[in-house]
């Protein structure tokens, strides 16, 4: 039981901490670019229910339009809703981590977990990206169920490869592991055949970039926090089981 309360106290403050950070950070990064890619949406969105040749036709669309999925309000409750999912996501993500430290059943220092946490930079953000790069509102993709089966297969296939790699250390390893890694990128994402947006291109270029660094600094300060904090919470326990026991 020690055990599992240094997972979950772990994961609950490095993922608060991780989570706010990056909060704050997505407000200087992500969201400015975000809230313009949802300008040119709205227009593209008015622009087809204009183009609509009869009243009928305009009646479907403003019905469509009032089905849409409810939003957050802008301000303060969107940006709450933001803050709660950072957190909780980084609370999942530190359960993870701390249920691995768990398994090698050895002290965790901060430069390990750090390690750790940049493995898992690249089998949730760099090897997915490379074929569906983060894309703002108002950019056309493929079928979201198909892009889902994409995304996970190829995070599970990454995660393998570099357990194979670096914790196997045997040539079969190597070699297997490296095929796992390169099979989802050769079969392929899926993707439209012709894409037309009024997003420019160079605001694209931008959020790709600013979310896959927010993604790198969400992933080093939860493998380098969970480390600390793991390492703290399991020795306390232990401390307190000998003095019990003594």
């Amino acid at each position: 039981m020690s055990v599992f309360r240094a997972i979950v106290f772990s994961a609950v403050v490095a993922g608060a901490i991780v989570g706010a950070v990056v909060t704050v950070a997505q407000q200087f990064g992500t969201v400015p670019l975000i809230l313009k890619g949802e300008v040119y949406e709205r227009a593209a969105d008015e622009a087809a229910q204009s183009a609509q040749p009869t009243p009928a036709a305009h009646e479907h669309a403003d019905h469509q339009h009032n089905e849409t999925a409810w939003e957050p309000k802008e301000g303060f409750e969107r940006n709450a809703f933001t803050a709660a999912a950072n957190i909780l996501t980084a609370i999942g993500f530190a359960l993870l981590l701390g249920g691995i430290f768990a398994l090698r059943a050895r002290a965790v220092t901060w430069y390990e977990g750090l390690l750790w946490g940049l493995a898992g930079f690249i089998t949730f953000t760099v090897a997915p990206g490379l074929g569906l790069p983060p894309e703002l509102p108002g950019v056309p993709a493929a079928a979201l169920g198909e892009r889902q089966v994409w995304w996970v297969a190829t995070a599970a296939a990454t995660a393998v490869g570099l357990a194979l790699l670096f914790l196997r250390r045997s040539p079969w390893a190597a070699v297997l592991g490296l095929c796992l890694i390169a099979l989802p990128h050769l079969i392929g994402a899926p993707q439209l055949e012709h894409v037309h947006t009024d997003v420019p291109e160079a605001l694209s270029r931008n959020f790709v970039g600013i979310v896959t660094l927010t993604s790198l600094l969400f992933w080093a300060l939860l493998g380098s926090l969970t480390g600390i904090a793991y390492r703290h919470f399991s020795t306390s326990q232990n401390k307190g089981a000998r003095a019990l026991s003594g």
